[in-house]
C-alpha cells in the first residue's frame, strides 16, 4: 500500500499537536460567530478604523471576510483571515495573537520551518547567514516553485504598520519570515530553493530540509548582519538605551535606541534627564556646529522621554498632539474585554478605566470624545535654554514606531534638520497610540489588540510627507550588496561625508 507524503505530513501534525495545532479543523459556524463579534469590537472601539480607510473600504473588506469564511476549513485559515483584516486597518499598534496553547505548540514543532533568515537589500531578498547549502548573500528567487515576490506580500498581514507603509513590514519579515511562512503555507517538509549564486551569478536550485522552530530562532540569532542591526530586536539593558559621543571639534552624535525609560516619577527617567542636561550643556559650551541624532533602532517607549529630548533640539514652542480622541466614553463589549480577571468583578475594574477615559477625553463632538486644553498632551512646552541650534542630521530606519516616530517626525519637521535613511513604519502626521485594549474572540480565543487614541501630531506640513506613510527621509540611503557583505553602516558614512562637504 502506498502512503502519500500528505498523509504522512498530516499524521505528524496531528501527533505533534495533541489537538492544539493551528492546522486542526475549525467549524464555519464558530468562525461566523467570532467574526461578527470581531466586527462589533472594531466598529465600536477602534478609533483608527477609518484613519487610512474609508467606511466603504472597511465595509467592503468585512463583506469579503464573510465570503471567505465559506471557503475556510482550519483554525489557521481563520487566524489568517483576522490577520488580513487587522493589517488592512493600517496601525502599527494592531496585533492578532494566538491563544497560549496554540503559540506553545508552534514553538514545539519539530519540522516544517524555512531554515535561513533573510534580509531585504537593494530590492532583493538575500540569505542572511553563513549557510552550508546556500551561500551568504544568495538572492532568493523562488521557494517550492513560487516566486519570492508572490510569497512576500502574502506574509505582510502578520506585521502591521501605519497606513500603507511597507518598509516596516520588511523588518518583521527579517526576523520572522520562517514563522510567517509556516503560518500562511503550513508545515513544509522540504524546501526547493531557487537562488542566484552571488559568486557565479548563475541561477541554482537546492532542496533543503525544513527545521524545527527552535533551530530557526538560533539561526536568526546567528545572522550575518547582527553587528549592524542587533538593536533592532534586542531586549535592551539600561546602559544600552542611549549614549553620546563627540566625534571631533564640530560634531557629536546622540544615539537613542529607545524611549522606554519610565515616566516622570521613575529613577530611570530622572537619570535620562540628567544625561540630557549634561551633554547639551557640554555641546553648547564647546560650540559644536553639527549633531547627528541616531534613532534608527527606536521602536517607542514612554512619555515624556520623547518630548523632553525634543525640547533640547528645537527653537519652537510645541505640544505632543494637536488633537487626540477616542470613539467611546465607556469601554464597549466588556464581555469580551481580555483583562485577565474573573468576569464577576470585571465591571468594577472596567468602571475605574472608564472614569480615567472620561476624565482624559471629556469633550464629545459627533460621537468622538476629545481631550481638552487641560490635557498634558496639549501642554505647551518650550525649548530648553541649552537647546542645540546648529545643523541636525537625523538618522531614521523602518524600525522606528510609536513614540520613536513621534519624536522623529517632530525633529524632521525642523528647518535645521536633514533626515537620512529609510522610511519609518510609524506615521509622520499621526498614529493610533497611548492606550491599548485587548479583546478575546469567544470561539477561537484569538486576542485582538489595538490602541484606541487617535493622535494628530504637532508637526508642520511638508511636501515630501504623505498622510498614509511613515516619515520620508530627505536622503534615502540604503545598503548596497557590498555594504551588506561587509556590514558597513552606509547611512552613517553618508552622513559624515555630507557634514564634511558642508
Amino acid at each position: 500500500m502506498k502512503i502519500t507524503t500528505t498523509i504522512i505530513l498530516m499524521f505528524f501534525i496531528s501527533f505533534n499537536a495533541e489537538g492544539q495545532s493551528i492546522d486542526e479543523q475549525f467549524t464555519q459556524k464558530k468562525m461566523k460567530r467570532d467574526f461578527e463579534i470581531f466586527k462589533q469590537i472594531s466598529k465600536k472601539t477602534n478609533s483608527g478604523l477609518y484613519k487610512y480607510r474609508t467606511k466603504q473600504q472597511i465595509d467592503s473588506i468585512y463583506n469579503w471576510g464573510n465570503l471567505q469564511i465559506e471557503k475556510l476549513k482550519s483554525y489557521r485559515d481563520y487566524y489568517n483571515l483576522i490577520c488580513n483584516i487587522s493589517n488592512f486597518e493600517g496601525s502599527v499598534h494592531n496585533d492578532v495573537s494566538l491563544p497560549k496553547k496554540y503559540a506553545e505548540n508552534l514553538r514545539k514543532e519539530t519540522f516544517g520551518y524555512f531554515p535561513y533568515p533573510i534580509k531585504w537589500i537593494d530590492g532583493k531578498w538575500l540569505v542572511n547567514i553563513e549557510a552550508k547549502e546556500i551561500p551568504l548573500g544568495a538572492e532568493i528567487v523562488a521557494i517550492n516553485d513560487c516566486e519570492i515576490y508572490n510569497i512576500i506580500p502574502k506574509l505582510y498581514k502578520y506585521y502591521s504598520t501605519d497606513g500603507n507603509n511597507l518598509t516596516g513590514k520588511r523588518i518583521g519579515l527579517m526576523k520572522s519570515f520562517s514563522k510567517y511562512y509556516r503560518l500562511h503555507f503550513g508545515l513544509t517538509q522540504n524546501f526547493k530553493i531557487s537562488y542566484v549564486n552571488p559568486i557565479s551569478k548563475q541561477l541554482e536550485t537546492k532542496n533543503v530540509k525544513g527545521v524545527d522552530y527552535k533551530t530557526y530562532i538560533e539561526n536568526f540569532r546567528g545572522r550575518h548582519s547582527m553587528s549592524v542591526d542587533q538593536f533592532y530586536f534586542a531586549d535592551l539593558k539600561d546602559n544600552q538605551k542611549y549614549k553620546y559621543k563627540q566625534l571631533d571639534s564640530l560634531t557629536g552624535i546622540l544615539t537613542i535606541h529607545t524611549f522606554n525609560m519610565g515616566s516622570e516619577t521613575t529613577k530611570e527617567h530622572k537619570k535620562y534627564k540628567q544625561f540630557l542636561d549634561s551633554i547639551f550643556v557640554d555641546i553648547k559650551t564647546k560650540g559644536l556646529k553639527n549633531l547627528i541624532v541616531d534613532v534608527r533602532n527606536n521602536g517607542g517607549g514612554t512619555d515624556p522621554n520623547d518630548l523632553i529630548t525634543y525640547s533640547y533640539l528645537t527653537s519652537r514652542n510645541f505640544q505632543e498632539n494637536n488633537q487626540a480622541w477616542i470613539s467611546f466614553n465607556k469601554i464597549p463589549l466588556i464581555k469580551y474585554y481580555d483583562i485577565g480577571i474573573p468576569k464577576f468583578i470585571r465591571p468594577l475594574v472596567v468602571g475605574i478605566y472608564n472614569k480615567k477615559f472620561q476624565d482624559e477625553f471629556p469633550l464629545e463632538q459627533e460621537g468622538k470624545f476629545y481631550q481638552n486644553e487641560n490635557s498634558n498632551d496639549h501642554k505647551i512646552r518650550t525649548p530648553n535654554p541649552n537647546a542645540f541650534v546648529g545643523n541636525i542630521y537625523l538618522l531614521i530606519s523602518p524600525r522606528i514606531a510609536s513614540a520613536g516616530s513621534l519624536f522623529a517626525a517632530m525633529l524632521s519637521g525642523n528647518t535645521n534638520t536633514k533626515t537620512i535613511g529609510e522610511e519609518t513604519m510609524g506615521g509622520y502626521y499621526g498614529h493610533n497610540g497611548h492606550s491599548p485594549l485587548n479583546y478575546k474572540l469567544p470561539k477561537s480565543k484569538i486576542v485582538i489588540t489595538f490602541s484606541v487614541v487617535n493622535l494628530e501630531q504637532d508637526v508642520p506640513k511638508k511636501e515630501n510627507q504623505k498622510y498614509d506613510r511613515g516619515i520620508i527621509p530627505d536622503y534615502e540611503i540604503t545598503q548596497t550588496f557590498d555594504d551588506f557583505i561587509n556590514n558597513t553602516d552606509t547611512q552613517m558614512n553618508f552622513t559624515m561625508e555630507l557634514i564634511q562637504k558642508k
